[in-house]
């Protein structure tokens, strides 16, 4: 993917260091991730984090959870749709278990992977509200790496800001003012589906057959 190949030339100074590990957001990121991993040779992982998206309009988050009772609300879009707390605990409840079902499916037995001192590259196909990457880093940050490095193709100015602020490096190929969709920004944005997940994955992690 030109997405990928295109953050890795901007993370060269990563390449080929030993406690340097690639994390993709499935299943967008993982494309992107692959690439960057395989260009710098550098171990490839996922960090499972899932959107939380406004009831009949779930492209637009209104926040997002992590495991172990991670979550984040974008309070503006909570505010601005008069979202009530219980059906925020509805989707997040639903979101929950697509959480442990993908965890089955992505990783099945194996381990989660090292992140304490470790320098993360935290890779996805876009960043549109910052909900979702923003529950990754509080996944990461309990875990307390040496550095977290965002690396996305395509984020708008305000919320590459925000980030900013929780990472130590952003890379970001391109910052619209108006974002509109992430899927505007590639020439083909099809729908990664769990199988090609596994199979991109299986490239650098081990994942058990009957699973993938």
């Amino acid at each position: 993917m030109d997405a990928g190949q295109r953050l890795a030339i901007k993370l060269t100074s990563y390449a080929n260091q030993s406690d340097c590990l690639v994390l993709a957001l499935p299943r967008g990121g993982v494309p992107v991730a692959v690439e960057i991993a395989q260009t710098l040779h550098l171990p490839l992982d996922i960090c499972l984090v899932r959107k939380l998206g406004v009831p009949h309009h779930k492209e637009l988050a209104m926040g997002a959870i992590g495991p172990k009772g991670i979550r984040v609300i974008n309070h503006n879009v909570v505010d601005w749709l008069k979202i009530t707390s219980d059906i925020i605990e509805e989707v997040t409840l639903v979101e929950a278990e697509e959480l442990k079902r993908r965890d089955r499916v992505y990783r099945g037995d194996k381990p989660l992977p090292e992140i304490y001192q470790k320098t993360i590259i935290l890779v996805d196909d876009g960043v549109a509200t910052g909900s979702t990457i923003k529950a990754a880093i509080a996944t990461l940050k309990e875990e307390k790496p040496h550095a977290i490095i965002i690396a996305v193709p395509v984020a708008p100015p305000t919320v590459y800001e925000e980030l900013a602020i929780e990472v130590d490096q952003i890379v970001c190929l391109e910052m619209p003012e108006k974002l509109h969709s992430i899927s505007l920004w590639y020439e083909n944005f099809s729908q990664t589906t769990d199988q090609e997940v596994c199979d991109l994955l299986s490239k650098t992690m081990v994942l058990p057959d009957k699973l993938c």
